[in-house]
């Protein structure tokens, strides 16, 4: 089988029957079978895959097929998929099956899509490079001996190698974005309230979102618009009317008005070539007639600090679930209903997580709840304002998705810092509940791609799409 670089190509070689969506989906399979070595999914969903398959090959016979007819698509491990396992990755959860479907999967099995299987992730979406799965490392297709980034890792890895033609993540603080940077392709983190988070797995509830991860801004387009809209199971979703995405990709020509936070670009941390690509992009931009100036953003030390403060807190309640009575694994060394809950959570949770719900624990704790909680909440206020600030004089913020490229394993994963600190750039759109995206359009001399990154106002999806769609063709 050809590889496929769109949607689009793949629905021109179905309407003229030069393939079938039977004979598509057994072909990633078989790759994904070839390409176990990188260990992005954890289960093939093979029968309920052909079975969709030749349904949807029905549907084309017959001209009722939904728009994403032929759309092979995976789903990271944290989104339930009725009589399918999932596992967030983790030991606590190995072995359940879901008894509903999420919203997301829900609308893309409505408009035909074919959900290929469940890829790995950092266990319950805690870490920026997959090395905290319980189920071993996904490995950079690129570099086998780089990580993929995380938390969605395995999902980023799936599209890069072809092991599929897109996938589903989730972004609590860069986790689509950052592994899309690391791997090469495009990963959208829409508005908070954007996508319904009904059927995901919760982090942090208030910073949680669904989002796609494509080879292309078409296909991320038309995603959206399936998987985005109001919904009756998830009252935090926004009833604002969903537009036409992929209708609205066409350039106009239209000059914008663009903002770079000085701050980020200076940054000590930053890889020199990464910040001389987004430099010749500015310069390129301001070429073509666009807007592009500095803006001073001096509260870049806090996105980290008041990130995980408040992710942790919120991971903390959410997690408490998983006991061993009421959910997930149960220590067969239990021996009364304390050793119950204390055996199963520290055998059934990894080091990361444990950390996490360590330190959530502390900072809502009784004496340290103002000092810390209420505090970071307060912060996280200042950093929304700011940011909209900027955002009301600009159509756009630009700025790197991460860092630097991707990292060897182990290199910094024995300092939670350092790992924590790779999340700098991508956890601004998180804290303010802004759409955001990573564009593959870095080329590092390592032979590793990296991505540049744009921040939108909340529900501009569309302007963002269609901005990137010119970068990315432009660029």
């Amino acid at each position: 089988m050809k590889t496929y670089n769109s949607l689009a190509e793949v629905q021109s070689d179905l309407a003229n029957s030069n393939i079938n969506c039977v004979a598509l989906t057994q072909a990633y399979i078989n790759r994904i079978n070839a390409n176990k070595h990188l260990n992005a999914y954890l289960e093939i969903f093979e029968k309920s895959a052909l079975e969709k398959a030749k349904l949807v090959d029905e549907k084309i016979k017959a001209k009722t097929a939904g728009k994403l007819a032929g759309l092979v698509i995976a789903i990271k491990d944290n989104i339930c998929y009725k009589d399918h396992q999932l596992s967030a990755s983790s030991k606590i959860l190995e072995g359940f099956t879901s008894l509903f479907s999420a919203t997301v999967v829900e609308r893309l099995l409505a408009e035909d899509a074919i959900i290929i299987g469940r890829t790995n992730c950092d266990e319950f979406a805690m870490g920026s490079s997959n090395e905290s799965s319980a189920f071993g490392n996904t490995l950079n297709p690129i570099n086998t001996k780089c990580v993929p980034g995380g938390s969605s890792g395995g999902s980023a890895v799936a599209v890069a190698a072809d092991l599929c033609l897109a996938a589903l993540g989730t972004d609590t603080g860069g986790s689509i974005r950052q592994p899309a940077s690391f791997c090469g392709v495009v990963g959208l983190k829409p508005t908070y309230a954007r996508v319904s988070r009904y059927g995901a797995i919760a982090y942090a509830s208030s910073f949680d979102q669904i989002g796609p991860i494509t080879k292309n801004i078409d296909d991320a387009a038309i995603i959206m618009e399936v998987i985005a809209g109001k919904d009756d199971y998830d009252s935090t979703v926004s009833s604002q009317p969903v537009t036409e995405y992929s209708k609205q990709l066409a350039t106009t020509g239209k000059k914008v008005r663009i903002a770079y936070l000085k701050d980020c670009l200076e940054s000590t941390g930053l890889d020199s070539e990464v910040k001389a690509r987004i430099y010749q992009i500015i310069e390129q931009l301001k070429a073509e007639g666009h807007t592009v100036e500095a803006v001073d953003f001096p509260y870049l030390e806090y996105l980290v600090p008041t990130y995980y403060l408040l992710t942790t807190a919120e991971s903390s309640s959410n997690l408490a679930r998983y006991d061993g009575v009421h959910f997930g694994y149960r220590s067969p060394d239990s021996t009364d209903l304390e050793s119950v809950y204390k055996k199963s959570r520290t055998q059934g949770f990894g080091k990361e997580v444990k950390r996490r719900i360590m330190l959530g624990t502390f900072v809502l704790s009784s004496g340290y709840y103002d000092a810390y909680y209420s505090k970071a909440q307060r912060v996280r206020r200042l950093l929304q304002t700011k940011t909209n600030e900027v955002l009301a004089s600009y159509d756009f913020i630009i700025m790197p998705t991460t860092p630097g490229t991707a990292f060897e394993f182990g290199q910094k994963s024995a300092d939670p810092i350092t790992m924590y600190l790779e999340d700098i750039y991508t956890v601004q759109a998180n804290i303010t509940g802004l759409p955001a995206i990573s564009l593959p359009l870095g080329k590092h001399s390592n032979g590793m791609p990296f991505g540049v990154q744009l921040i939108s106002k909340k529900f501009s999806e569309a302007d963002l799409l269609s901005f990137s769609k010119y970068l990315m063709d432009k660029f």
